[in-house]
């Protein structure tokens, strides 16, 4: 992917870094595979607000993304590299020697004109699908099932992946985007390669405008507010409000999240800590 830096002709230029877009191809989304995406605006069925700094924003239509690639055997052409805005990575078009048309998430290195396939045997390249039990250890891999035939779940977003290092008699075992290793049934499919528009992260908004038009609006710091707002608010001066925590009064940090006794603990082999569970 390739930054782009805005010369400072206007205030929101000077300190703007965007996406250059070079891998994108097409500016119109397939009509086929769109659906309309009402925005909630942070309100519940009641209308009242249940999640904050949420509102307005430009409209935009939900992409239909095949997660699950069980079209088995049927080879695909890339029709174009496509920009999503409900996500952070690209996409693909593929167009099926059978007519049909989908949306995949797009891996990095994947070009119009390329042919991708699904199924048991087909050879772990860029863009193909397959289980984790006919992959060769080392291979980078996102949108991975969690159950098999569930549809991918893990490693879904820009310039992410998971590592297969190991594989054993039921499960292979994955190193995760967090340094986490996890063990997924091997029966699981998953798409080979690292997710596209690895920069994400890098890039800069250069004004508050645009966040705005992405639906996302001003956000408070509990500092800022009175004691009754939220408990690190009041104080004289600049106070510092004591132990960073959320409005309800949780720890933001260094508390442990994560639920005791959870059943899928037994498949974490070691915490992106570094610190193995207990078993």
């Amino acid at each position: 992917m390739a930054l782009k830096k805005f010369k400072p002709i206007t205030a929101g230029t000077r300190w703007r870094i965007g996406n250059a877009y070079a891998e994108v191809t097409a500016d119109a989304p397939e009509k086929s595979l769109v659906e309309r995406v009402k925005g909630s605006g942070g309100r519940n069925a009641q209308g009242r607000r249940s999640m904050r700094y949420i509102g307005g924003g430009h409209r935009k239509l939900y992409r239909v993304i095949d997660f699950k690639r069980d079209k088995h055997g049927i080879e695909a052409k890339v029709a174009s590299v496509e920009y999503d805005p409900n996500r952070t990575a690209f996409i693909a078009l593929l167009h099926y020697t059978d007519g049909e048309k989908r949306y995949i998430l797009a891996p990095q290195g994947l070009t119009v004109g390329m042919t991708v396939v699904s199924g048991d045997s087909v050879a772990p390249e860029i863009g193909n699908a397959l289980m984790l039990r006919h992959m060769p250890l080392g291979t980078n891999v996102h949108n991975i099932e969690m159950q098999p035939g569930q549809g991918g779940k893990i490693a879904r977003s820009a310039g992410s992946s998971a590592q297969l290092t190991n594989k054993e008699e039921r499960y292979a075992v994955l190193k995760m985007p967090s340094g986490e290793l996890r063990k997924v049934l091997i029966n699981c499919f998953a798409s080979v390669g690292v997710i596209s528009n690895s920069d994400h992260n890098l890039q800069s908004m250069g004004k508050a405008g645009r966040n705005r038009w992405k639906g996302i609006r001003p956000r408070n710091r509990g500092v800022a507010m009175n004691p009754v707002d939220h408990p690190m608010g009041g104080g004289e001066g600049k106070a510092s409000g004591g132990h960073p925590r959320s409005r309800t009064g949780k720890y933001a940090k260094g508390e442990k999240t994560r639920t005791k006794g959870k059943g899928s603990d037994k498949l974490i082999l070691q915490r992106r800590d570094g610190k193995k569970l207990a078993k």
